[in-house]
């Protein structure tokens, strides 16, 4: 237990960082929710961290019903998550890498703190949640199901985001995919 909540807040805070400081100067996306909240956040200035505890409550309340470990073991990465890319949130203004740079680092560090939670069978809910079921129904590494669907959430935000952030967000999704992937297939030390 104690590793899986220190998984979640290294993971979280990694996940903060990259988007916060990486991803939201411009306005670069992420897929899933952590993709769909900074889309509401750029349109109406709501709180990503809101945004993303507000659009996995469906998710949860699947999860609830029908596969209580994961709702337990991904409420907190959720939470922690949630609470601090909202508190980094400054850090946007911290860094002035150009926007390549930005996409390349930004994915990194999300990539590895998603693929450390999914490690410890923990994760930020979303659509990690529903990636990590998907991955328990068919033989498929839940990195690439979060490729698949985050690439449809990028593809989703086009018009929000133009064309130069939407290539770069790409690179993100590609960056993120690899990582957690990586992160997920490669031993852990327990």
């Amino acid at each position: 237990m104690l590793q899986k909540t220190l998984a979640a807040f290294l993971g979280s805070f990694l996940l903060g960082i990259g988007i916060s400081g990486f991803l939201a100067p411009y306005h670069l996306l992420d897929g899933g929710v952590i993709g769909i909240a900074p889309i509401l956040h750029y349109y109406f200035s709501f709180p990503t961290g809101l945004c993303m505890i507000v659009l996995s409550t469906p998710l949860y309340l699947y999860a609830w019903k029908y596969e209580r470990n994961y709702f337990y073991n991904s409420l907190n990465g959720l939470l922690l998550s949630s609470l601090l890319i909202d508190w980094l949130s400054p850090l946007r203004h911290h860094f002035d890498l150009p926007i390549f740079l930005s996409a390349i680092l930004g994915g990194t560090l999300v990539g590895i703190g998603i693929g450390l939670m999914l490690r410890y069978e923990t994760s930020t809910g979303g659509t990690d949640l529903v990636a990590q079921i998907l991955a328990k129904w068919t033989s498929w590494n839940v990195g690439i199901l979060i490729f698949v669907i985050d690439s449809i959430v990028v593809l989703s935000g086009i018009g929000t985001i133009g064309l130069t952030s939407f290539m770069f967000s790409l690179v993100v999704i590609s960056v993120v995919g690899v990582t957690t992937s990586l992160m997920v297939i490669v031993p852990s030390v327990r």
